[in-house]
């Protein structure tokens, strides 16, 4: 079969199984992300050690990187011909829509919180927090830039891992369970870098991202969600620390 011929049938496949992107961009997006995650993983043992410039140039540098692979999925979405709306759902059209998807990604945000606990336990958060200590902002410089960081890691990750990787995987496997475990795999493996017990409930927590998108339809809730969970995050962790 040509590559034409090969390109026009993926096109053709009906439904949830069509890719919205070509197979070799896939694999240069997983790439791309992988070698994010491994240099991510070289500056967190950097600063862990403090051979890092500071918090300001690492959020900063993360931004960056955030909105360049998103950049790089947009544009191999393009070339394909598939709507953004396949990778971002359906535009917003009124005030009502938008508040709709924020109450259920506070749902979201919820539910992922309380299954989070009941995977980490209490017993085991200060050794698992420990790996990213490193990343918590303490000045308020560095309070509005991991503001920024939550809000950029909201949209992009969710557009880079739910909206267009598990888009992929579903249509590749023609299996959507598939597809939703492979992308949760995929975004815990992504985040490696602060350690394997976070990496993994990490993982869990992107499945039940997932299966709501899918469920959904639009990862606008997920972006809500996403976003605020990270925003957030040093606070919870000092709870529990004083709980």
């Amino acid at each position: 079969m040509s590559m034409a011929a090969s390109e026009s049938s993926l096109q053709a496949t009906p439904g949830p199984y069509r890719l919205i992107a070509s197979p070799w961009h896939t694999l240069m997006v997983l790439a791309i992300a992988f070698l994010n995650a491994y240099r991510a993983a070289i500056h967190a043992a950097n600063a862990r050690a403090g051979l890092e410039p500071g918090r300001p140039s690492m959020y900063l540098r993360a931004i960056l990187f955030e909105w360049l692979i998103l950049a790089v999925v947009v544009i191999g979405v393009r070339l394909r011909g598939a709507p953004l709306e396949s990778v971002f759902g359906l535009r917003w059209r009124s005030a009502t829509q938008v508040f709709r998807d924020l109450g259920l990604g506070v749902l979201l945000l919820l539910v992922s919180t309380v299954v989070v606990s009941l995977l980490s336990g209490h017993g085991s958060s200060p050794p698992a927090d420990k790996f990213i200590q490193y990343l918590l902002p303490q000045t308020s410089l560095e309070l509005c830039l991991w503001m920024a960081l939550s809000i950029s890691a909201g949209i992009c990750e969710e557009a880079i891992y739910r909206g267009y990787l598990q888009r992929q995987f579903i249509g590749l496997t023609h299996s959507v369970p598939a597809g939703i475990l492979i992308s949760g795999t995929a975004f815990g493996i992504a985040h490696a870098y602060q350690g394997f017990q976070r990496a993994t409930v990490i993982a869990v927590s992107a499945v039940l991202y997932g299966l709501f998108a899918q469920w959904l339809g639009t990862i606008r809730p997920g972006m809500f969600a996403h976003a605020l969970q990270d925003a957030i995050a040093p606070l919870l962790i000092k709870l529990m620390r004083h709980a």
